[in-house]
């Protein structure tokens, strides 16, 4: 396994104006910042500007601690600047919501266990019990909490003071079938990534495969996105396709979406992971 980098990731947004790139690259450079990654986008309808910034902390003089108010006072307040700073030394926790379908589960489990990502996960949250061999098998908690109509709102209370016991950092619904509360977004904001298939809305419901070959599609796709109030309309971070024809069965298409879930998902949890999407406006930059 690779050594673990020290650096420092800045996301930034703000209204565009003179001058934010040298403001920022001076910051680091008068504090021995040695920067690693530069990438800036500037949106043109809305002269709204975005940058990441990755930089080497080894020699940095202003403490961790610190950065995040030395570069509000200098930087962040100057500009009118929404902004996070990240270490990539620090390694986030994963909570991982599954129902009874194991394609995507056993692909992150793999890439986590195969130290592919720097990441953590402490648990696996189910409202069905059929998955929990995979938790075993991988060594990881796996937590049941059955919902009804009548108890949703009780159990997910139970499941957000879970994740806050074990300090989560952001959440990936792996094909979980369950509509996520208002409640469980606020306190995640951003953070909870989910994975559809394309064809939301043209075909909704549980059968989306069967309804697509029935109208004789010519391309299955995956969307990895952040979860919003407005069910399947968050921003999205990772789409993909593949070409079907009228030689595929039901079965084929069932098999390549399923393919293609998994993996736009985990290149979701990989961009996420590495602090290249900033979200804005119900869009997202993906640096």
């Amino acid at each position: 396994m690779k050594e673990q980098k020290n650096t420092a990731i800045l996301l930034a947004n703000c209204p565009d104006n003179k001058g934010i790139v040298s403001a920022v690259t001076d910051f680091l450079f008068k504090n021995n910042g040695n920067i690693i990654d530069l990438d800036q986008y500037v949106d043109q309808e809305s002269h709204h500007f975005f940058m990441r910034v990755e930089w080497d902390l080894n020699q940095f003089e202003i403490p961790k601690e610190k950065i995040h108010d030395f570069f509000g006072t200098l930087i962040g307040e100057k500009f009118r600047m929404e902004w996070d700073i990240h270490f990539t030394d620090q390694k986030p926790k994963m909570a991982i919501f599954v129902t009874k379908l194991s394609h995507c589960l056993y692909d992150i489990l793999q890439r986590h266990q195969s130290g592919e990502w720097h990441v953590d996960i402490p648990l696996i949250i189910s409202n069905h019990p059929n998955l929990s061999y995979i938790g075993d098998r991988f060594d990881i908690p796996f937590h049941v909490f059955k919902i009804t109509k009548e108890n949703k709102a009780e159990q997910e209370a139970k499941e957000r003071a879970l994740l806050r016991e074990h300090n989560i950092d952001f959440i990936v619904l792996a094909r979980y079938m369950q509509i996520i509360s208002s409640e469980m977004i606020a306190e995640y904001p951003k953070k909870i990534i989910n994975i559809h298939h394309s064809f939301l809305p043209a075909f909704p419901g549980a059968k989306p495969y069967h309804q697509a070959y029935q109208r004789g599609v010519k391309i299955v796709g995956a969307t990895g996105h952040y979860v919003t109030e407005d069910l399947d309309e968050g921003p999205i971070i990772i789409q993909d396709i593949a070409r079907v024809s009228h030689k595929d069965s039901i079965k084929d298409l069932v098999r390549q979406g399923k393919d293609l879930e998994k993996t736009v998902l985990s290149q979701a949890i990989w961009a996420h992971l590495q602090h290249k999407v900033l979200a804005y406006n119900n869009r997202t930059i993906v640096f």
